[in-house]
């Protein structure tokens, strides 16, 4: 059972088992920041976040921002927390372009020359990485497929990308998100709704899906930092990403109410979230209140 916050109820009185949440909440030593729909939406900071920040850095737990959009670079989205008022630097960031990167160097060393769904920024990191890639061409052949969050996304990429994937090329996808969070009016298709498209048209399913959940992004956390599965609380808006992965990492899985799941969905997915939250704010209590009774023990 998780907790849930309900109006007019003390919430940490539905933590349920009380004792075994909070054993694990005093073992957090590091939190995994989900950024879309966690800690922002779209442009617009949420109010908790840089209190929620500054309580982290005074309880002297660390922290990572992690994120399953590839469509920025790493520079570009350590200007972009700057904008919004953060302060970070890049050992605190981890991308699913980056997962994805990492992995087809370390298990597919063949793959040298790829064909690129995805933004600029995401074929730079890709280019930067020793990647070749391909042009819009079938006298262009590529090694493999890779396939992001693309908001320059055309139809003849598309079908080109559905072109080489029915030829037999492996193909990637960097993140299995549906839909990106935003404050915009309108609704933001992202990877996993692109690679849905490239499935019915090509009858294959993707080679390999990185990114949240595949828990390789928390284990990256985790060498980096020299700590447990069960030292890191793992923080996001999303039940198929955030909260699958860090049950199958064996980490602390919080919900928070901000961004795309609702307290329904919530309640009937498997596995359930270890702590739902409405936000930052409610979490941060909950730490603080699990260092205090460390101090007591």
């Amino acid at each position: 059972m998780a907790f849930s916050p309900t109006s007019g109820v003390d919430s940490r009185a539905l933590v349920a088992p009380v004792a075994t949440v909070e054993d694990r909440l005093r073992q957090v030593c590091h939190v995994a920041l989900d950024m879309d729909g966690t800690i922002y939406n779209g442009h617009s900071l949420f109010e908790s976040t840089a209190p929620f920040l500054s309580l982290l850095k005074e309880l002297g737990l660390g922290h990572t921002f992690l994120t399953n959009n590839p469509s920025r670079s790493i520079k570009e989205y350590l200007a972009h927390l700057k904008e919004l008022g953060i302060v970070a630097t890049e050992d605190r960031l981890y991308t699913s372009i980056q997962a994805t990167i990492e992995y087809l160097q370390g298990t597919h060393p063949r793959v040298q020359r790829v064909f690129v769904l995805g933004g600029a920024s995401m074929s730079r990191e890709l280019s930067a990485a020793g990647f070749a890639l391909t042009d819009d061409s079938p006298g262009d052949e590529p090694d493999a497929v890779v396939v992001g969050f693309d908001t320059t996304l055309t139809y003849p990429r598309l079908g080109r990308a559905a072109w080489w994937i029915r030829q037999g090329k492996p193909w990637f996808a960097t993140n299995p998100d549906r839909v990106c969070p935003t404050d915009l009016k309108t609704v933001l298709v992202d990877c996993g709704s692109i690679c849905a498209a490239l499935e019915a048209a090509t009858g294959l399913k993707p080679t390999a899906v990185l990114g949240k959940p595949d828990p390789a992004m928390i284990r990256g956390i985790l060498h980096r930092h020299g700590i447990e599965p069960h030292q890191l609380a793992m923080v996001g808006d999303r039940l198929y990403t955030d909260i699958s992965m860090a049950h199958r990492a064996g980490s602390l899985g919080v919900l928070v109410l901000t961004g795309e799941a609702t307290a329904e969905e919530a309640a009937r997915f498997d596995p359930a979230p270890d702590i739902i939250v409405s936000g930052l704010q409610e979490f941060g209590a909950l730490l603080r209140n699990g260092r205090q009774n460390t101090l007591l023990h």
